[in-house]
């Protein structure tokens, strides 16, 4: 789920990212403001789903990916849409 929260008096909207995935110890999200490098570390909920809550700026399109264990790439169906990428799969999209 991706939910998105705007304020009128503020240049940003905050994103809350919430993602499941079977068998994970860690969740990471990778690609927003097209930072590959850095990720977002999602935090894990008793009930073994993953959230994080990032701002990011309005008028803007993001690509991402969740890297699930440090090793699986995984794209998040609740996404806006998706593009393809340059390694011939695909990543999500989130549009503010």
């Amino acid at each position: 789920m991706i939910q998105k929260t705007y304020f009128k008096t503020k240049d940003y909207c905050k994103v809350k990212f919430s993602f499941s995935v079977d068998n994970a110890e860690t969740v990471e999200i990778l690609g927003l403001n097209s930072d590959w490098e850095n990720s977002v570390v999602m935090s894990k909920k008793k009930d073994g789903s993953f959230w994080a809550d990032v701002s990011l700026p309005k008028d803007s399109q993001h690509e991402f990916k969740y890297r699930v264990n440090a090793t699986e790439w995984i794209n998040d169906p609740a996404a806006d849409s998706e593009s393809r990428n340059v390694y011939g799969g695909s990543n999500s999209v989130i549009t503010l």
